[in-house]
């Protein structure tokens, strides 16, 4: 929205004060949250709820915001209470208790190609999961691979030619991570590591796999932090949206 259809609107009576500062700034000030309306026009994607150490009251306001902004929105690390007063705004909204994920909208299909996703192991899913439903909120197709770690490499080999289709490749694995290193020499995509908190002792609740991946001697294997699935999501959604602008 211009400045003039901003100004017009609030001289019609169609948009208030209150409202009309929110489109010129950019943001709102709720007091204990700012709310970036501007994120999508800057990124090409709106801001996403971090629900963890936030109340579902906060969460509510929050999400009531972007939805009525966006007319969608995504919480992440979301729980049961936020799902119930979420769904007082938007009936229609989603909760999957494995990822912890809580989606309104989204999802229309916006690049060609699809997003493969990765796990070594299900102990891995959750944070597999919160990667397949932020690229599929953010408008990719997904496709799921799972349980496929080195231990059982046949299980790997066997998906090979599925895993080349895609555009990028999203690895999730806990224990020592090496499925990532496997992954980036057989492929010739973009290749995101998800570390997990999933492993025994010396695994340090994910930080041996986020070393492992690290010094990963495959070329081409970015790391995200350790289970952290939703920046691998928004990672790929972003190459998948470098590739259909090109030289925009």
């Amino acid at each position: 929205m211009s400045l003039k259809d901003i100004l017009r609107r609030v001289r019609n009576g169609e948009l208030s004060v209150e409202d009309a500062e929110a489109e010129i700034c950019g943001f709102e000030d709720l007091g204990f949250s700012k709310v970036d309306y501007a994120r999508e026009a800057r990124t090409g994607y709106p801001e996403v709820i971090f629900g963890m150490g936030k109340t579902a009251e906060q969460v509510q306001l929050i999400f009531s915001r972007l939805y009525a902004k966006h007319g969608k929105s995504m919480v992440t690390r979301a729980n049961e209470e936020m799902y119930e007063l979420v769904r007082q705004i938007a009936p229609d909204a989603v909760y999957d208790p494995i990822s912890r994920m809580l989606t309104v909208g989204g999802g229309e299909q916006r690049f060609p190609g699809t997003v493969a996703v990765l796990s070594a192991g299900t102990a891995d899913l959750p944070v597999a999961e919160e990667a397949a439903k932020t690229a599929e909120w953010m408008g990719n197709v997904v496709d799921r691979i799972y349980d496929v770690g080195v231990a059982g490499i046949d299980r790997l080999l066997a998906q090979r030619e599925r895993i080349r289709k895609a555009s990028v490749v999203i690895v999730v694995a806990g224990m020592e991570g090496a499925l990532a290193s496997v992954v980036g020499g057989l492929v010739r995509r973009p290749v995101i590591a998800v570390p997990t908190s999933v492993g025994y002792g010396a695994h340090f609740s994910g930080l041996t796999p986020l070393l492992s991946m690290l010094t990963s001697c495959a070329s081409g294997v970015m790391v995200v932090n350790i289970d952290n699935g939703f920046g691998a999501g928004v990672s790929a959604s972003i190459i998948q949206q470098a590739i259909l602008e090109g030289g925009k």
